[in-house]
């Protein structure tokens, strides 16, 4: 077995498996050992040779590796090189074969990154701390990835959140953004994000007035916003109560509206937004 050392990188992982296919390792020659700085004695050996042989992969492999790269199972390390070992050899057309194990288990591991990705940018709530100068205020926020995805996730929030300085703690790591430029740092404690602001109290106020009852389905909204994601949520504290007083809403929408347009005609509703 060669103990493959490497960073936990998915280019950690692709420089090293390029040097393993083409020296001809097989995949169950392998022993993926991820999270270390200390250096493959094949990956040193490899790197003082020229090699000779090269390849290529599909592009459509790259993308999906990219993503299985960030499900967080160290195994996925292994179903990569063996997919790699299998487009490389004789096994071109693999990606198409969608009843394939392993072709089939790296489709659903990257659905779970991009549902993993899409959470993270709906669900994150940033509290405001330090100067009262709009100028000089910071954001932060704590949430908790179910995968490696913060590097996929931090150009969407620079984007979004362009003219603020914010940061996104998690237990992977943390991500700064200073109105020009983006940085990564240590994970950290929950204990570091502020519990609260003034802040709150006005996204609770505009989720109760777009909450309607009358498009309520319960099954839905906790499908899209699983209790997980309530801790970090100022709105969820609302969520039983609203559930609750939904029905006495909706018997008091059909009696009557004065405005002659009835609240069910609202184009508001009880699923969640990513707004």
């Amino acid at each position: 077995m060669i103990a493959a050392r490497f960073d936990d990188s998915f280019d950690g992982w692709r420089q090293l498996a390029r040097s393993l296919v083409t020296n001809g390792i097989e995949p169950h020659e392998v022993e993926w050992i991820a999270g270390t700085t200390q250096e493959s004695m094949f990956a040193a050996e490899a790197a003082s040779q020229k090699q000779a042989a090269s390849f290529s992969v599909p592009a459509e492999f790259v993308r999906l590796a990219e993503s299985v790269a960030c499900f967080r199972d160290p195994a996925r390390w292994s179903l990569l090189y063996r997919v790699l070992w299998r487009l490389t050899h004789g096994e071109r057309s693999l990606l198409s074969i969608v009843v394939d194990k392993d072709v089939h288990r790296m489709q659903r591991m990257a659905s779970a990154v991009r549902r993993d990705e899409h959470k993270m940018k709906a669900f994150v709530r940033f509290r405001r701390v330090g100067d009262e100068n709009e100028e000089n205020a910071r954001y932060i926020a704590w949430f908790t990835p179910a995968h490696f995805i913060l590097e996929r996730v931090a150009p969407f929030f620079s984007h979004r959140f362009a003219s603020m300085c914010w940061s996104i703690l998690t237990p992977d790591g943390s991500i700064h953004w200073n109105r020009e430029e983006l940085a990564f740092g240590p994970a950290v404690d929950r204990s570091s994000a502020p519990a609260a602001d003034e802040l709150e109290t006005l996204w609770r106020t505009y989720y109760a007035s777009v909450f309607n009852p009358a498009r309520l389905k319960t099954s839905a909204m906790r499908s899209e916003m699983p209790k997980k994601y309530w801790s970090g949520l100022p709105e969820a504290r609302l969520i039983p109560d609203l559930i609750a007083d939904a029905p006495r809403r909706v018997r008091e929408m059909k009696v009557s509206d004065s405005s002659g347009r009835s609240e069910l005609e609202h184009p508001a509703s009880g699923r969640v937004s990513d707004a």
